[in-house]
C-alpha cells in the first residue's frame, strides 16, 4: 500500500524535493506517480523547506545573542575607565597647578598641620 502525502517524514520530504530537483520537467510526472505524490505537494514541501530557511536565517543564534550581550557589557565598561581616566589626568594637571601656585613641591592637601 502506498503512502499517503501526509504520512511522509520531514525527511523523507526533503529528500524527494531534492531528488525532484534533478529531474527534468520531462521526466517529472513520472518521478510523482513512481513516489505517490501530486506536484502540488512537491511545490507545498519545498515552499515549507525554503520558509524554514529564511526564518533560520533570520533569528539570532543564541550564542551570538550572547556574544553581542557581552560585547556591549565590555564597552560600557570601557567607557566607564575611560571617563576615570580623563577624571584622574585632569585631577593631575590641577593638582600640578596648584603647586606651581604655591610654589612647592608638595600639594596643599598633602602638607602636615605643623608646617
Amino acid at each position: 500500500m502506498a503512502k499517503r502525502p501526509a504520512d511522509w517524514s520531514p525527511e523523507e520530504k526533503f529528500k524527494l524535493v531534492l531528488e525532484a530537483s534533478s529531474v527534468s520537467e520531462a521526466e517529472l510526472g513520472a518521478f510523482l506517480r513512481r513516489n505517490g505524490i501530486y506536484e502540488v505537494h512537491l511545490n507545498e514541501w519545498r515552499q515549507m523547506m525554503l520558509s524554514a530557511l529564511k526564518a533560520k536565517k533570520a533569528q539570532p543564534s543564541g550564542r551570538k545573542s550572547l556574544e553581542n550581550r557581552r560585547i556591549r557589557q565590555l564597552e560600557s565598561e570601557l567607557n566607564r575607565k575611560d571617563k576615570a581616566l580623563a577624571e584622574t589626568a585632569a585631577l593631575l594637571v590641577l593638582q600640578k597647578k596648584v603647586q606651581n601656585l604655591w610654589g612647592d613641591e608638595e600639594s596643599p592637601t598633602l602638607r602636615k598641620k605643623g608646617s
